[in-house]
């Protein structure tokens, strides 16, 4: 089993990883995409009005421009600790331990604007570019994507299960048929529900623990379902490749 995450826009500064170095991520075949990205990132950067302008960021997020400047000087870190935010603090890598840690590390991989896919142990730099972010002169980036990533998907869903927890920017990067996606859904009092937009990523994140981490090696949606529920999560399953998780609004 792959569960495929998104990545965060807020990532953690630093590390102790020597500088990025495309033959240590995982999926080689995406390593010439990885390159042009991260040289025209380095290039662009050098541009600060036309990096917030492709980038989307205000004059107070500049410090995110100097992270693309240093793309291929800068520390890494693990990919699962490097990214932060909702559902990463609740995926919440750190506490795991022993054979659930190593179960987690095989099967977490992580979808990227820039790197296009990668593995969760990963190293990586500090870095910002977003699905939706268009880079100037250059055509939009699942346009360039979706050929080299949806070759790389096809190749591990023939491998087993593959449960897609991509926000819709990041699964457009790179289709994926057949995996099992999950909607998060508020249920109110009168039983009418609404699709939970931000928030679904705690659910998603707590989700992603539990399957990353689980003894089981779940074979399709029902037995996904099966591992969530054991663990008091409310799931229904109203497709055979579609979970929803329902929690009160």
């Amino acid at each position: 089993m792959l569960v495929l995450l998104p990545p965060s826009e807020t990532k953690r500064g630093g590390g102790d990883g020597p500088p990025l170095y495309l033959g240590t991520l995982s999926f080689a075949e995406l390593d010439p995409l990885r390159k042009q990205l991260v040289d025209e990132l380095v290039e662009l950067a050098g541009d600060v009005l036309a990096s917030r302008a492709a980038l989307g960021l205000s004059p107070r997020q500049d410090a995110e421009i100097a992270h693309n400047v240093a793309l291929w000087s800068a520390p890494t870190l693990p990919a699962w600790h490097r990214y932060t935010g909702v559902l990463y603090d609740a995926l919440d890598v750190a506490s795991l331990r022993g054979a659930a840690a190593a179960r987690a590390a095989g099967r977490l991989a992580i979808g990227s604007a820039l790197f296009g896919l990668i593995r969760a142990t990963d190293p990586v730099p500090a870095y910002r570019l977003s699905a939706g972010s268009a880079l100037p002169g250059r055509p939009a980036l699942a346009a360039r994507w979706r050929p080299l990533l949806e070759s790389v998907l096809a190749t591990l869903a023939d491998a087993g299960l593959v449960v897609d927890l991509r926000s819709g920017s990041y699964a457009a990067l790179g289709r994926l048929p057949g995996a099992v996606t999950v909607t998060v859904l508020a249920e109110r009092p009168d039983g009418s529900r609404r699709v939970v937009s931000h928030h679904n990523k705690t659910h998603k994140g707590r989700l992603a623990r539990l399957l990353a981490s689980s003894r089981a090696e779940p074979a399709d949606a029902a037995a996904v379902a099966t591992i969530a529920r054991r663990a008091g999560m409310r799931v229904e399953c109203p497709a055979s490749t579609e979970l929803s998780i329902v929690v009160p609004a």
